[in-house]
């Protein structure tokens, strides 16, 4: 079994890196009162090595990370997916392993949680997706799958947002669902 190594070489890095700074500087709305200098020392950072990873396959799987704000506890900064639309490299799969065992036949390839947690990331929870669409307005042709409450999902039940009709609208399908129109979001800590 061949093991991945989830390191970028220096031109990955560096290749992030500007794409991360022209998005952070496009859209300053989105990080009011941060820096883009700050923002890179971090991610330059020894310990940032996994970080930059993941931020990569968020990038990769067109999820368009960017800095959505600062963890008061632990002054991290914190990134969310921005892709307009949900990310289209994570689409057409259900919420999670279980979801995905259960189906009987036209299994998609892979589970939402299942996908974030190789990436390693965590998929948006309800109130970071409301947060996220005080900034935008994501999703308004496209679904996102979002962490689901342990009671619903024992019932066999899954949670996905959307923004129509110029609100933020939460839904409720079988955990093995899947749609051509519904990836996940995921947030990642710096």
């Amino acid at each position: 079994m061949k093991i991945e190594k989830k390191e970028l070489s220096p031109e990955q890095m560096e290749a992030l890196l500007q794409t991360l700074k022209i998005r952070f500087e496009k859209n300053r709305d989105r990080h009011k009162g941060l820096d883009w200098a700050s923002v890179e020392k971090k991610l330059e950072g020894r310990q940032s090595a996994q970080k930059l990873w993941s931020l990569h396959e968020m990038e990769e799987t067109g999820g368009e990370p960017d800095v959505v704000g600062v963890d008061k506890n632990t002054g991290e900064f914190i990134f969310f997916d921005c892709s307009l639309e949900s990310p289209k490299g994570r689409r057409s799969v259900c919420y999670d392993r279980e979801g995905l065992e259960s189906r009987k036949e036209h299994s998609p390839k892979n589970s939402a949680l299942d996908m974030a947690t190789e990436m390693g990331i965590e998929l948006l929870s309800e109130e970071e997706y409301r947060m996220l669409q005080t900034l935008g307005n994501f999703d308004s042709k496209t679904s996102s799958w979002v962490k689901t409450p342990s009671d619903i999902r024992a019932l066999g039940g899954a949670l996905f947002g959307d923004f129509r009709y110029g609100h933020v609208f939460f839904y409720h399908n079988g955990a093995q669902s899947y749609y051509a129109a519904r990836a996940f979001r995921g947030a990642l800590k710096v």
